[in-house]
C-alpha cells in the first residue's frame, strides 16, 4: 500500500488532511455530530496503517484533538465519547494486556519451513492475526498449509479476512479458544504475554506440534531451534513436548 511506503509523518498527515475535508464536507448536510463520527471513521480505519502502537494513536486521534483545540465545530459533551469509542472497537481492552497491532515483517518468516516442517494441508495458526500480515508470511513459509487467524477486534477481523480471503479469519479470543488442533502456533505478543502463552500450549497442543515466537522466547524454555529474520529479529521455535528448562 502506498501509506505504508510513505515517510512518516506523511501517513498522518494525509490522514489528518481526509479527516478534516470529510468534516467540513459534511457540515452543511449533515448534524455536526454526525459529521464529526465520519471524520472519526476514517481517522480510525486509516490508524492501521501506522507502524507502530503510538503512530497508530496519532492517525487516530490527530483530528479529534485538532477538532477540540480549534473549537471549529459547536458539539455538546458527549459527542467527545464518538472516538474514544471507535478506538475501543477497533483496539478493545484487551488488546492492551495482549500485543499491540504489530505486523510481522514481510519476509520474517521465509526460512521457518526449513527448522520446522509440516505435513501437506497442516493446520497452521496466527494467534492474534491483528491485519493478517503474519498470516501472509505464513503462507509464503507454508504454501499448502490450512492457514487461521484469531483476532478479538471485529474491525481488525473483517480487515484481516478482507486481506487474507485464503485464510480463516475468525474473531475470538487467543487465550480462549482451543489450540488442540494445529500443528502449529504462530505469535508475535508481548513479552509478558509469553510465559502465558507457553503454558496454554504445553497444555494443549499435540507432542510434535510447535509454537513460534517472533522475536520473544519463552522465559525459561530452551528452543528447539532459532532463526534470524531479516531486520535482526530472532524467530523462536519450540516443539512440544518442550525442550528441558533452562538452569
Amino acid at each position: 500500500m502506498l501509506a505504508l511506503r510513505m515517510p512518516w509523518p506523511l501517513p498522518a498527515l494525509a490522514a489528518w488532511a481526509c479527516a478534516w475535508l470529510i468534516f467540513v464536507a459534511l457540515q452543511r448536510a449533515v448534524p455536526p455530530v454526525a459529521a464529526l463520527l465520519a471524520a472519526c471513521l476514517l481517522g480510525t480505519a486509516a490508524s492501521v496503517l501506522g507502524d507502530s502502537w503510538w503512530r497508530r494513536g496519532l492517525i487516530a486521534a490527530g483530528f479529534p484533538l485538532s477538532l477540540a483545540l480549534l473549537g471549529a465545530a459547536s458539539l455538546p459533551t458527549w459527542a467527545w465519547l464518538v472516538p474514544l469509542s471507535l478506538l475501543l472497537l477497533v483496539y478493545p481492552l484487551n488488546a492492551w494486556r495482549d500485543a499491540p497491532l504489530f505486523p510481522t515483517p514481510r519476509h520474517a518468516l521465509q526460512s521457518l519451513a526449513v527448522q520446522a516442517p509440516l505435513p501437506l494441508g497442516a493446520r497452521v495458526l496466527d494467534a492474534g492475526c491483528g491485519l493478517g500480515d503474519g498470516l501472509k508470511a505464513l503462507r509464503h513459509a507454508y504454501p499448502a498449509a490450512q492457514l487461521e487467524g484469531l483476532e478479538w477486534s471485529w474491525p481488525l477481523r473483517l480487515l484481516c479476512a478482507l486481506r487474507c480471503p485464503w485464510a480463516r479469519v475468525q474473531r475470538a479470543d487467543m487465550w480462549k479458544a482451543d489450540w488442540s488442533a494445529y500443528q502449529m502456533v504462530y505469535l508475535f505478543q508481548r513479552p509478558e504475554s509469553m510465559a502465558r502463552a507457553a503454558a496454554k500450549a504445553q497444555a494443549e497442543l499435540a507432542p510434535g506440534a510447535w509454537l513460534v515466537s517472533l522475536e520473544f522466547a519463552v522465559p525459561g524454555w530452551l528452543p528447539s531451534a532459532q532463526l534470524r529474520a531479516p531486520g535482526g529479529r530472532v524467530v523462536w521455535l519450540y516443539r512440544m513436548p518442550r525442550q528441558q528448562q533452562e538452569g
